[in-house]
This record gives structure tokens, C-alpha cells and sequence, in this order.
């Protein structure tokens, strides 16, 4: 069941959030300060690909103190904000019809991601 909703995601929409992660991630290597960032995005991007059947949880090796704060804030400004509105729209968009209701939800749990993407693991 999974395969098949993953398939219908990456045809309604899921490659185009992939791909909006994909160019997030390539323009904030750019610098090294945006390198943490980056790799971040790409995980994200894996998700937003072939999200049914992960689940995303709290990191046990997450960053000690309140660094994953102020990367999630910085975050917000270099990128999290247009993702996270991209998800919303699409999440709206889908909750529209009964059928596209898990798609939607699954959007909106993209969006919390993409607001909050440090100290997360992907399973």
C-alpha cells in the first residue's frame, strides 16, 4: 500500500517539493556556512520523495545546547518559510477531496518538518 501512495505522491506533487529542496539545498552549499543547512535540505528532500512508510523522529545524537534552535531559526530565514507555505498550499490543495485527504496530511507534517528540520532523524 505504501509503493502505491508513494507513487501517487511523487506524480501529484512530491517531485516538485523534492526538486524545491533539491535547488534549497545546492544554493545554500554555496557557502560553507550553508553547508549544515544544505545537507539538512537534502534529507528532507528524501522525504518529501518518498514520504509513506518513514517516520521522522527526535535525534538521540542531536546537537547539545540550543544550537538546533538557532539553526532552525536561521533556517527560517535562508529557506523554511517558502518550503513550509509550498506544503501548506499543496496540503490545502488535497484536503479538498476525500482521496487526496492522506496526501494532504502528509503535507502538513512536511510542513512542521520543514519549519523545525534540526535534531530529527529520518527512519
Amino acid at each position: 500500500m505504501n509503493l502505491l501512495l508513494n507513487i501517487i505522491w511523487v506524480v501529484f506533487g512530491g517531485l516538485m517539493i523534492a526538486i524545491e529542496y533539491i535547488i534549497s539545498s545546492l544554493l545554500m552549499m554555496l557557502t560553507i556556512v550553508g553547508i549544515p543547512f544544505g545537507l539538512q535540505t537534502i534529507k528532507l528532500a528524501s522525504v518529501a520523495l518518498w514520504p509513506f512508510g518513514r517516520q521522522v523522529v527526535k535525534s538521540q545524537a542531536s546537537m547539545p545546547g540550543c544550537l538546533n534552535a538557532v539553526m532552525d531559526i536561521v533556517w527560517w530565514i535562508v529557506g523554511g518559510v517558502p518550503i513550509a507555505l509550498t506544503h501548506l498550499g499543496w496540503g490545502l490543495l488535497f484536503c479538498i477531496t476525500i482521496v487526496g485527504i492522506p496526501f494532504g496530511i502528509q503535507h502538513f507534517k512536511l510542513m512542521a518538518l520543514a519549519l523545525f528540520p534540526f535534531g530529527k532523524t529520518v527512519i
